[in-house]
């Protein structure tokens, strides 16, 4: 008899191969985030764990509160410098080893004392002369020069944050707005603070966001509150108080190594921590800011400001662009400095605090001080003329139109002042409006006779 012979079902290649295997798990992974990447709607930012352990919902706004009212539309789909974000966990350990490794990023001098502004109100000749500063003995004006009314316990947990997101509501002009996207050990890293004064606080009262049982320590969501009392030490623009804790944040968070600035008309919707990696630490940066969605030149910008009436004083505008342009302002295509653009979107501001960033707000603030806070007009002039310079990532608009949702201004205000404080505030605007209107029938006064901006505007 012949031998049985028994024949046994081999097992299929891709289980005897490891290397086939895993070829064929690489290849399919790598043909999704192909296909994910070519047919999504927008290439400008990629996250390379989309499985980042993310945060439930925060906070619950009362339905008459209206947050998310008035989003405005965005139309980019594509854009040239797209932003990959690392794997959350090795962005965490890596900023919390930055933290610990780096000293105190307080390494400027600056002037005390008191005057009449805040901001010391310096002329024109002195403020330019510490724009050199080659000497860390020399000390600096950056504010301060009256008591910021903020509370000594505020005050106190302010000093222990190391990494900070900081926004401002004045005169009830925006919502509070809660960051979307924050990874599970977020909040145990990054502060959130929101300035707000009476008005708005009295608005959250009214709505029913805040409790008026606990005056001591105000909190919404992933905020932490900080109401500024009213006070004569602050100026009479809600705008101008806006700023100094946009430009001033080294120096209400001494102890802070990075910071996030956002406008209160924008939502947040990436974790702070994989922005500052990938736009401030990877690049090895001192600041990043979007760059502007339409102008590009700094004259273009006070121009729009003049013709849309976002700032009332024409005169002052054109005294400001006139002083710029005397003291060296050149259109961007005309010096040799690496940037695209003379024109920020300063709606959200990305600093790693240091010698350089610091100077480049405090210097920043004293220009605002000195005409008003339309900070896009002053921006090119003091990065391009200060000593250390200052070196800064001015990412795509489509990518900051990624990063966060740009919301209208409020609407419609709640009314919490009384009669005669409301007849007296239309009686101001009315003279306001008759004091502008006057100067907008001026506005064709611009012209290039006598002009400092004379080959400013011939080349533009």
């Amino acid at each position: 008899m012949g031998k049985l012979i028994r024949v046994t079902a081999s097992p299929p290649l891709c289980v005897r191969s490891k290397l086939v295997c895993f070829s064929l798990v690489y290849l399919l992974t790598t043909l999704s985030l192909f296909l994910y990447v070519s047919l999504s709607r927008n290439q400008c930012i990629f996250r390379y764990s989309p499985f980042d352990p993310i945060q439930t919902k925060m906070f619950s706004f009362p339905s008459s509160y209206g947050e998310h009212k008035y989003a405005l539309p965005t139309h980019r789909s594509s854009c040239s410098s797209p932003v990959f974000f690392s794997d959350y966990w090795t962005v965490l350990n890596e900023i919390h080893s930055i933290c610990r490794e780096s000293s105190s990023s307080e390494t400027l001098r600056y002037i005390h004392g008191k005057s009449k502004t805040f901001g010391g109100n310096f002329s024109t000749q002195k403020r330019f002369s510490y724009f050199n500063h080659s000497n860390n003995d020399v000390e600096v004006p950056c504010g301060f020069f009256r008591d910021f009314p903020i509370s000594n316990s505020d005050r106190a947990e302010m000093d222990k944050c190391e990494l900070v997101v900081a926004s401002a509501i004045f005169n009830d002009h925006d919502k509070i707005r809660q960051p979307v996207g924050l990874g599970v050990k977020t909040l145990e890293t990054v502060c959130f603070y929101m300035f707000i004064d009476n008005k708005t606080l009295n608005s959250l009262f009214h709505h029913n966001v805040i409790s008026k049982n606990n005056p001591k320590d105000y909190r919404i969501g992933a905020w932490r509150i900080i109401k500024i009392s009213e006070s004569d030490n602050l100026y009479p623009n809600p705008a101008m108080n806006g700023v100094i804790p946009k430009y001033l944040i080294h120096r209400l968070f001494p102890n802070s190594k990075f910071s996030i600035w956002i406008d209160a008309k924008i939502q947040l919707m990436i974790d702070p921590l994989l922005i500052i990696h990938s736009m401030l630490v990877i690049p090895e940066v001192d600041i990043a800011i979007s760059k502007h969605p339409f102008f590009v030149n700094t004259i273009e910008e006070a121009m729009a400001t003049a013709r849309w009436k976002k700032w009332g004083d024409v005169d002052g505008l054109r005294m400001q662009m006139e002083t710029y342009c005397e003291h060296g302002l050149k259109p961007w295509s005309s010096h040799k400095l690496p940037y695209p653009t003379d024109v920020p979107d300063s709606a959200m501001i990305l600093r790693k605090h240091g010698r350089r960033s610091n100077l480049f707000s405090c210097f920043m603030f004293n220009e605002l001080e000195a005409f008003n806070p339309r900070d896009q007009l002053a921006f090119a002039f003091v990065r391009d003329h200060i000593n250390p310079m200052v070196k800064m990532n001015m990412f795509e608009v489509e990518v900051f139109e990624q990063v966060v949702v740009e919301y209208r201004h409020n609407l419609k205000k709640i009314e919490t002042s009384s009669y005669e404080d409301k007849e007296e505030e239309q009686k101001q605007e009315s003279m306001r409006t008759i004091r502008n209107r006057r100067r907008w029938l001026d506005h064709e006064s611009w012209s290039l006779n006598s002009s400092s901006c004379e080959s400013y505007l011939m080349e533009m």
